[in-house]
């Protein structure tokens, strides 16, 4: 199975939830009568539809039933979504070290046309070396054993193959240089880390922004985030928050709008590509 099916199958689950919401709510059902219907909760509905859960075939069979769908061939095609939205994506194998609410974030990801980011904290999990990945999942994790973190790590650098796969999104990443300058890893580490900043920023593919310190307040002022585009028309932009225990996935298209206007007043107020890479070079120079 190669990266893209399984992450296909992340979109395909989220396809179908939202196609069940929409028959549902055409006939005017409950999800709590749909939940009744299939011998589960209103919640399950809820995280079905939500393409958070994966998905029985008897369970689909008896809501299309419900909802009115008897055309063979409609049932057929959406029993076909569901089979392929149940495939396990390539990051299953990591399951002991990525908890279930990343899970969706690195299916999403794998399956996405275009990524936009800000980053204050840190470099951008897709930018970063593995010697400074070490030194922030140690940071980030400081009882974790040397396996976990390891472990951690590989999913890391394994995620980062996406950039330069055959479908690889477009990436704009802007991260504040709060984030060039916070010291992880030790100075040779730091090296390392910008070294390959500048070498990734020359891909066609990614565009690599510098937020500084001279602009002063911006419009990143609410944190890290990250955008997602998705090529399937129906599905629809995704921004993704990370908390400390968990995470937002908004995709209701008046929050995405917020987003996206920030993100273009990030990109027009900070260092363009060029100078942004010309920095990089001063802060290796003096690392």
């Amino acid at each position: 199975m190669t990266a893209s099916e399984s992450s296909g199958s992340v979109v395909r689950r989220i396809l179908l939830g939202s196609q069940l919401r929409r028959l549902r709510e055409s006939r005017g059902i409950t999800r709590e009568a749909a939940g009744y219907s299939i011998r589960a909760s209103e919640s399950k509905i809820s995280r079905m539809e939500l393409g958070r859960v994966s998905f029985k075939a008897r369970d689909i069979e008896d809501l299309l039933t419900l909802y009115g769908v008897t055309d063979e061939t409609e049932r057929a095609a959406l029993l076909g979504l569901a089979r392929e939205a149940n495939v396990a994506g390539w990051w299953h194998s990591y399951g002991d070290v990525l908890p279930g609410w990343f899970q969706t974030y690195v299916g999403l990801e794998g399956a996405a046309s275009h990524i936009a980011c800000y980053e204050v904290q840190f470099v951008h999990g897709l930018l970063q070396t593995e010697g400074y990945a070490q030194a922030v999942v140690t940071r980030g994790q400081p009882h974790a054993c040397d396996t976990e973190v390891e472990r951690r790590v590989a999913l890391r650098m394994e995620r980062q193959k996406l950039l330069v796969s055959e479908r690889a999104p477009e990436f704009h990443a802007v991260l504040d240089e709060a984030a060039l300058r916070r010291p992880y890893g030790g100075p040779e580490v730091m090296r390392g880390q910008l070294r390959h900043l500048l070498a990734v920023s020359e891909q066609s593919n990614v565009i690599l922004q510098v937020m500084p310190f001279s602009f002063g307040g911006h419009a990143g002022e609410s944190g890290a985030f990250t955008m997602l585009r998705f090529p399937e028309s129906d599905l629809p932009d995704v921004v993704y928050l990370e908390q400390l225990t968990g995470a937002l996935y908004l995709d209701k298209r008046d929050e995405v709008v917020q987003y996206e206007r920030v993100m273009e007043r990030m990109g027009a107020d900070s260092l363009s590509p060029a100078k942004s890479r010309d920095l990089l070079r001063d802060l290796l120079q003096n690392t």
